[in-house]
């Protein structure tokens, strides 16, 4: 299960349980609607509540990057896990955008306001 919340040019997702299809799905079709009107977008993902992901929605999540990979200007991602820390780090093979990882909420919200932080 997912929840989506934005703002102008910003997605933030928290996902809880299992990241399905379907929820991705939902996540894809606000994100090409905000890029369409807006341009580029930041992301947060706040998968500290995640327990895991159907492999339909690792696969989706690739074509998906390299669909969009000029799209994005940051990405931060919210996770204590390091599985999830290290697929974050794939991730910027496909995309142009700065992502980076954070175990703390506060931090990500001002590194994607552009302040200056820290990363883990």
């Amino acid at each position: 299960m997912i929840s989506i919340e934005h703002r102008p040019n910003l997605v933030e997702v928290s996902v809880f349980g299992e990241f399905s299809l379907a929820d991705f799905k939902e996540f894809e079709e606000l994100v090409n609607y905000k890029i369409k009107f807006e341009g580029q977008v930041d992301l947060l993902f706040d998968l500290r509540e995640m327990v895991g992901f159907t492999l339909d929605v690792a696969w989706e999540e690739i074509k998906f990057s390299r669909k969009h990979a000029g799209d994005f200007r940051r990405i931060a991602v919210l996770t204590e896990d390091q599985w999830i820390a290290w697929s974050a780090w794939i991730t910027q093979l496909f995309v142009d955008a700065e992502v980076l990882v954070f175990d703390d909420e506060s931090q990500a919200r001002a590194w994607l306001a552009d302040e200056q932080v820290q990363a883990q």
